[in-house]
């Protein structure tokens, strides 16, 4: 039964099939070819939809939406320019601190990626820096929009796993941190072999205004984060706070936008939640059903027939999520790929919060490698180059992801 699920769900990838509706098709095979009741397949989709820690996703996207919009990222990215635009290719390394956070706001790879891409490739191009290295950097840093919190797949996996949100978004913060230092490491490489210009001279006063011009987006982390580790208030009720807060800037401080802009932007999310839900909906599906006919444990026997080496297996385990990344859209890849792993890693006493900034991570990294790379097709459309050359300029950058990849693997005494 395992096998007719994955190929019935190959030959409808193949063929054309969103990714959603091919999930919840391949299920569909099984329950026909078993003579099941079809309203089992209605049941489940409610089902997995009827959780409470989920309220926070389409909250946590429309907050991203809102100050993405705004100019909430253009005043990140004027005090990150503030403090490190002296160094040569400083506004690279810009480019990096500003995802870094507007990642702590956003919790989307894409959002990251659209909201510090939008001001800073003008000014790139301005400068004199290679577009195609800049807009793959800046896809690049884009993924580290889900793995500093507040994260949209983190919310997914602990839901999947039944782990603590809050747990999960606490351990993020040191393999976002990772993931943007090596990121300007080899930005600042690139700057010395490509000769790039230094910025403005670095100035305290310049630094205290922008941080004052800032700080309204500077404090939405705070708030976030400080209310849910502080057990003020729960993942979901930060959401909700984080959508408030979001509305409240854009509308009386910054004053950038007017309600019928709310509008569109809250028809937006809702488009983009509504693709979510739909792929949460038909993998709950997936996952009864490989759990009904045992087929997770069945995959673990078989790893574990293979090698009784534990880290041979986590390394095995990382590949199947990178290549899954590469081909898949990240929701759906996690909501799958989950429930399978989740009895192979807790026999091998992996913690599952760990485990989580794994899959996490990993699947991240599929944000920039082709042919779904949703980061790439943000980073092509605002700068207008096809995105066969940003893919050429990629590389270096996704060889540093995936070395912290494996630091996160095999160290995890640091997370």
């Amino acid at each position: 039964m395992g096998a007719l699920i994955f190929i019935s769900f190959l030959i409808f990838m193949i063929v054309g099939i969103p990714v959603a509706i091919a999930i919840g098709l391949a299920s569909l095979v099984v329950l026909v070819k078993e003579g099941m009741p079809l309203t089992v397949l209605v049941q489940r989709m409610f089902a997995g939809t009827d959780t409470f820690p989920l309220i926070a996703v389409p909250f946590f996207i429309l907050a991203g939406d809102l100050l993405a919009k705004g100019r909430v990222s253009g005043k990140l990215v004027e005090f990150a320019d503030s403090i490190f635009g002296f160094l040569k290719g400083g506004l690279s390394v810009v480019c990096v601190l500003a995802s870094m956070f507007f990642a702590a706001i956003s919790g989307s790879g894409a959002a990251t990626t659209a909201a510090v891409g939008t001001p800073l490739i003008p000014e790139l191009k301005k400068k004199g820096y290679d577009e195609a290295t800049s807009a793959a950097l800046i896809a690049a840093s884009g993924t580290i929009g889900v793995v500093i919190p507040p994260s949209v797949p983190m919310i997914l996996y602990a839901v999947i796993a039944d782990q603590s949100v809050a747990k999960l978004f606490l351990s993020g913060f040191l393999p976002g941190s990772l993931m943007g230092l090596i990121l300007i490491v080899l930005a600042i490489r690139y700057a010395y072999k490509n000769n790039y210009p230094r910025g403005s001279a670095f100035s305290i006063a310049n630094v205290v205004k922008t941080f004052k011009e800032a700080i309204w987006g500077i404090l939405t982390p705070v708030i976030i984060l400080g209310g849910i580790f502080t057990g003020f208030f729960t993942p979901s009720e930060a959401a909700v706070i984080a959508v408030n807060y979001s509305l409240f800037v854009a509308l009386f401080i910054y004053k950038d936008m007017k309600w019928k802009d709310v509008f569109h932007i809250i028809c937006r999310s809702a488009m983009t939640m509504a693709v979510v839900m739909f792929i949460i909906a038909t993998s709950s599906i997936l996952s009864w059903v490989l759990a009904y006919y045992s087929v997770p444990t069945a995959i673990a026997n078989a790893v574990l027939s293979l090698s009784s080496n534990k880290y041979v297996i986590m390394l095995l385990i990382t590949l199947v999520i990178v290549i899954a990344g590469v081909f898949m859209e990240t929701a759906s890849a996690l909501i799958i790929l989950t429930p399978v792993f989740l009895p192979l890693v807790s026999g091998l006493g992996i913690d599952l919060i760990h485990f989580g900034l794994i899959i996490v991570v990993g699947l991240a990294i599929g944000m920039i490698t082709p042919p779904v790379a949703i980061n790439l097709y943000v980073a092509s459309t605002v700068t207008g180059l096809p995105i066969e050359k940003i893919t050429r300029s990629i590389l270096p950058f996704m060889l540093g992801l995936l070395a912290v990849l494996l630091l996160i693997v095999y160290i995890p005494l640091f997370f």
